[in-house]
C-alpha cells in the first residue's frame, strides 16, 4: 500500500499533551491517527473515545478496561481488523518516525 503524508499543525502544548496520551496508549502519534482514520472511514462517524485515567493502573483495573474496550470495539463494529492489517498497521509506525 502507498503511503501518503499528512501534516497537521497545532498548539504546541496541545501536541505535547498528545504525544503524552499516545505513549501511555502504548503507540506512537501517527499510530494513533491511522487508528482514528481507519476507523472513522470504516464507520462513517466518529466512532469511538480514548480516554486515559488520571489514577494509578492495576491489573484488575486494566483488564476492566481492555474488557471494556474490547465491547465497545464489538459493539461499534471496529473488532474486525486481521492479525494481518494489525501487523500492517505495526509496522508501518515502526517505519515512521516519532511526529
Amino acid at each position: 500500500m502507498a503511503q501518503a503524508t499528512f501534516s497537521v499543525r497545532m498548539d504546541e502544548s496541545l501536541k505535547k499533551k498528545f504525544d503524552g496520551l499516545c505513549q501511555e496508549f502504548g503507540m506512537n502519534t501517527t499510530t494513533a491517527i491511522n487508528v482514528f482514520a481507519r476507523a472513522v472511514v470504516r464507520q462513517r462517524k466518529i466512532p469511538f473515545e480514548i480516554s486515559s485515567p488520571e489514577r494509578n493502573i492495576t491489573r484488575e483495573g486494566a483488564m476492566q478496561a481492555f474488557m471494556a474496550l474490547r465491547a465497545e470495539a464489538k459493539e461499534n463494529g471496529i473488532a474486525d481488523m486481521s492479525l494481518d492489517e494489525i501487523n500492517e498497521e505495526i509496522d508501518a509506525s515502526r517505519q515512521e518516525p516519532n511526529i
